[in-house]
């Protein structure tokens, strides 16, 4: 293969990854049709990922096929395929999503290898939690006399908390003649218990990754603030950061600004109507919209100062923050006001990062579940940390989830007396990396850490 092209946006810097980790799928699904026809499928390994909804960027994507090399080919930023020489399972084992040939959910848990599930803890997991019925499984199991397997499964059902599946696993082999020893192939207990009804994978893998993370965040934050100050005082400090606040978290998402434009634009000094060929006219806009929402933030702020539920605060209110944040774009005619109507329907990538948020459809599923976890998680520094990280995670709009992150961060901090904490700009690189560690490997210690010494600072400087 001589080259390939890819379609990036003109102003995205030659041989950056975005552009490539946004095409990596259907790269390989087109180079695979091309090359092997029907006649390949990826890894059972592979396919279980994708069927827990886990698409992030492998770094060599492993594909069985009949006319395998047994060779890698390299691709571009450290990605790959091997093609290896196998015999594919049935038809019946196999199926298409998104022109990718991947294997069922049973047939790949039939053949994937034991150091699957404590390799990738979560996605076999929130895997398993797909089965409902063991009837589901054992036609496998049976057919092929597979006693082993059949004792793994058991043991990875009952870890998880399905333990009548597991049940009748034993027990529908032990009629069949076969031995079984149930054998526990996670190397630990299950953090959650999974409920009978709760299928979506998506929500068990948040449910698993915030009950690990968190007590990852305990250790690392710094307790609830010990000073005292009044309701008033905690929000005119509030008003008083908001310039340095803007300037930073616009920065971060690329938008050049400067204090003297963000001041401008908040006491009304700039009319959009007369700068329309000014340079600074995106940047004019998003400044006003982050003023615009960040007076929507400081009422929700008010209310949590006040008593109320931080949770049930911010999912009441987050829509009108996003509003807010993108009405004077709106207004403008650069966004269209279909695009405020809710969540995304489309997909979204994130510059750099081998992270694929979820499908549009599994949103639905996400936020509502994501809600809940903060609503009910009782510590502060926690429902800050994971509620900022899990919200980028999903990425439930199109456009602005960075901003919208730090502000429930910021919502969340003043649940517990802390102070609002701005992310400098300077510390981009720092902050993305462990966003992507946390989103790609499920190490949250390094998000947890870098906020922690921000909020120590803040609450050293207040005395």
């Amino acid at each position: 293969m001589k080259g390939w092209y890819i379609s990036s946006r003109p102003e995205e810097p030659a041989g950056e990854s975005t552009a490539w980790y946004a095409a990596f799928w259907g790269f390989c699904a087109d180079y695979l049709n091309a090359k092997f026809g029907n006649e390949w499928c990826l890894s059972p390994e592979q396919s279980l990922c994708i069927q827990s909804g886990n698409w992030n960027v492998p770094e060599q994507l492993l594909v069985r096929t009949p006319k395998g090399g047994n060779k890698p080919l390299a691709l571009l930023h450290d990605t790959s395929i091997i093609d290896v020489r196998l015999q594919l399972p049935d038809k019946k084992d196999r199926e298409s999503k998104d022109n990718l040939r991947i294997m069922t959910v049973p047939a790949a848990l039939l053949t994937c290898s034991p150091g699957f599930y404590s390799n990738h803890e979560a996605d076999a997991r929130s895997v398993l939690s797909m089965i409902s019925h063991a009837s589901e499984i054992l036609p496998h199991l049976l057919q092929g006399g597979h006693s082993t397997i059949a004792g793994r499964l058991a043991g990875a059902f009952r870890n998880i908390g399905r333990s009548v599946i597991a049940d009748d696993i034993v027990a529908a082999m032990k009629a069949a003649g076969y031995s079984v020893t149930e054998a526990d192939p996670f190397a630990k207990e299950a953090v959650i218990v999974f409920g009978d009804r709760e299928l979506s994978p998506w929500v068990n893998r948040m449910r698993m990754s915030w009950a690990a993370m968190r007590t990852v965040v305990l250790e690392t934050f710094p307790p609830p603030s010990s000073w005292s100050q009044n309701i008033d005082a905690y929000l005119q400090q509030v008003d008083e950061i908001y310039l340095t606040d803007a300037y930073h978290s616009l920065s971060i998402e690329g938008y050049r600004v400067s204090e003297e434009l963000i001041e401008r634009v908040r006491s009304g000094g700039w009319d959009p109507e007369h700068n329309r060929k000014d340079r600074e006219y995106a940047d004019a806009l998003a400044a006003r919209g982050y003023w615009q929402a960040f007076q929507a933030v400081k009422e929700s702020v008010d209310k949590i100062l006040h008593g109320h539920a931080a949770g049930q605060v911010v999912r009441d209110a987050h829509a009108r923050w996003y509003r807010e944040l993108f009405a004077p774009s709106v207004s403008a005619g650069i966004t269209a006001a279909t695009d405020l109507a809710g969540y995304r329907n489309q997909p979204v990538y994130i510059r750099k990062s081998r992270h694929v948020p979820p499908r549009s459809e599994a949103v639905r599923d996400l936020m509502p579940a994501y809600f809940t976890l903060l609503h009910e998680e009782a510590e502060p520094a926690v429902r800050a940390v994971l509620g900022h990280f899990f919200f980028v995670f999903i990425h439930p709009y199109i456009d602005g989830n960075g901003r919208m992150g730090r502000f429930l961060m910021n919502a969340m901090l003043a649940s517990g007396g802390y102070p609002w904490t701005v992310i400098p700009f300077e510390t981009r690189t720092e902050y993305m990396a462990a966003l992507e560690e946390a989103s790609v490997r499920r190490n949250i210690e390094p998000f947890a850490g870098f906020l922690a010494k921000l909020v120590q600072k803040g609450m050293t400087s207040k005395g």
